[in-house]
């Protein structure tokens, strides 16, 4: 890893598909969590045609905002284009993407290794010439057979599975503060951890009996008839 991987990032970039067709879909995880992050920040997108996405400018934060309004498999295009215009390193960006191999609920923040077949990510080191930059991979789940994965990812996800894809996105805003000032080792044992399973429901327990249920005649005075 490199010393200006250790930096804090200026560019967090959100993969997904533009239209309102796909807003809903598991492969716009990416776009979720940068949209959120605009609100945490107080900021709004504009679409800007020489970077060829929305863009948002966090300058109390020190950082750019980027949804690729290309399709997934062009992202680099936008991304290569913000980054050399304001002379962003590789290592200085994080790239918030939709993740099969990883369960709805859970998140990994990594940097550099593998694409993992993912077409943004593809396109991605493609444009920047490296696939040293960081990734934070939100979980949506894999449907067990590789044939059905284009389908699966351009499809929403299921009530109880949005739920746990929502709930890991509040665990990585809740990173945020620690993402921002350069922390990573900090940010990547908080964000790769397992989050707790749901503690069970109480069952009350059942009433006692009581001594003398009500109606019941009371014989304990009874004096012994020999």
């Amino acid at each position: 890893m490199t010393t200006a991987a250790l930096r804090p990032p200026r560019l967090i970039v959100g993969l997904g598909n533009p239209g309102a067709e796909y807003s809903e879909t598991r492969h716009n995880a990416g776009f979720w969590f940068c949209e959120r992050l605009a609100d945490k920040l107080g900021v709004r997108f504009a679409y800007e045609s020489r970077f060829h996405g929305l863009v948002a400018n966090a300058r109390d934060a020190g950082v750019w905002l980027l949804m690729p309004q290309n399709f997934m498999n062009r992202s680099g295009q936008a991304i290569g284009a913000l980054a050399r215009f304001y002379r962003i390193e590789a290592a200085e960006i994080l790239v918030v993407h939709d993740e099969l191999d990883i369960p709805p609920g859970q998140l990994r923040l990594k940097f550099g290794g593998g694409l993992g077949g993912h077409n943004g990510l593809k396109d991605t080191s493609a444009h920047l010439n490296t696939n040293d930059y960081w990734r934070l991979r939100i979980g949506i789940g894999h449907p067990g057979d590789r044939n059905e994965v284009v389908n699966y990812v351009l499809k929403s996800a299921r009530r109880e599975e949005q739920t746990l894809i929502d709930e890991s996105i509040d665990r990585a805003l809740a990173a945020w503060p620690t993402l921002i000032r350069g922390d990573w080792t900090t940010a990547t044992q908080h964000l790769n951890a397992r989050p707790a399973a749901p503690k069970p429901p109480k069952v009350p327990k059942a009433p006692k009996p009581a001594a003398n249920p009500a109606g019941a005649p009371d014989h304990s005075k009874d004096e012994t008839q020999s």
